[in-house]
């Protein structure tokens, strides 16, 4: 499936379920839990611009442009994004509720970027000496990114392992699309769309996850109307991959519960 070159895989039976990958990857990285997902939900696999089957897509990768372009080719769903595919949930929940009709944040911040009033963001000069190691070598820079995801984590070389594994399965993503998922990290800031949500919400944090801390999460939770927030203690910033059936039961308990509300509001 494809929307202005995006390509939506599709798999599964059920209610249908959008799923939006992080930086640098692409919808593959969602395998083993689509595995564990696919017999309960229609699954739509989201390459972001740039990235993955995407590759070659001409929309840029901007909140508006991307949600619009997902919005415009999947039905009515709950989206979940990982890192900072959770920018691009959250901003469609925000702002197409009708549409985007719960959100699971996964791993992911509305801010990931530390300010006075946000101290648990990650420096802004990360994510700046990324994007200038981009220019010179950005193969080595993703590779580091990839081993910053996996920090800490109980089962980090599996973790990476498995994120190399995956990182340039479809072909290598675009250098333009990179650059701009790293600006959407570093300026991204929907704090302020937090207490307006009017949807159902599901937080899951690794407790060692050194890009968007679970404190930061649980915070930004509290804020949100309907919410819930569950901590993975052994888990850094891919809990999918090393906690795969953990992330699948609170998920599914999540969406059952959100799919039993919804037929009680019909």
């Amino acid at each position: 499936m494809h929307s202005e070159g995006m390509h939506i895989g599709i798999r599964g039976a059920g209610p249908p379920l959008v799923l939006i990958h992080g930086w640098g990857m692409h919808s593959g990285v969602f395998d083993g839990m689509a595995e564990r997902l696919e017999a309960r939900h229609t699954l739509y696999l989201v390459d972001l611009p740039g990235h993955g089957r995407s590759r070659d897509a001409n929309a840029p990768l901007t909140l508006d442009d991307c949600v619009n372009a997902i919005a415009a080719r999947t039905p009515p769903a709950p989206w979940l994004g990982w890192s900072l595919g959770g920018l691009l949930a959250l901003h469609a929940a925000s702002r197409i509720p009708t549409h985007a009709t719960a959100l699971v944040m996964l791993c992911a911040l509305p801010r990931f970027v530390r300010t006075d009033d946000w101290p648990y963001g990650m420096s802004a000069e990360i994510f700046h000496q990324f994007g200038v190691d981009l220019a010179h070598d950005y193969r080595a820079t993703l590779q580091r990114f990839l081993a910053l995801e996996t920090l800490g984590s109980e089962d980090a070389a599996t973790e990476l392992r498995l994120l190399r594994a995956q990182v340039f399965a479809h072909g290598e993503p675009l250098q333009r699309a990179l650059l701009q998922g790293l600006l959407l990290l570093e300026h991204g800031d929907l704090r302020n769309a937090l207490s307006r949500l009017r949807v159902p919400s599901l937080w899951i944090a690794g407790r060692r996850d050194r890009i968007s801390d679970w404190r930061a999460m649980q915070a930004a939770a509290a804020r949100t109307p309907h919410s819930r927030f569950l901590r993975i203690d052994g888990a850094a910033h891919a809990p999918f991959l090393t906690h795969a059936d953990e992330v699948a039961d609170a998920l599914l308990d999540f969406l059952g519960i959100d799919a039993n509300a919804a037929a009680v509001r019909a």
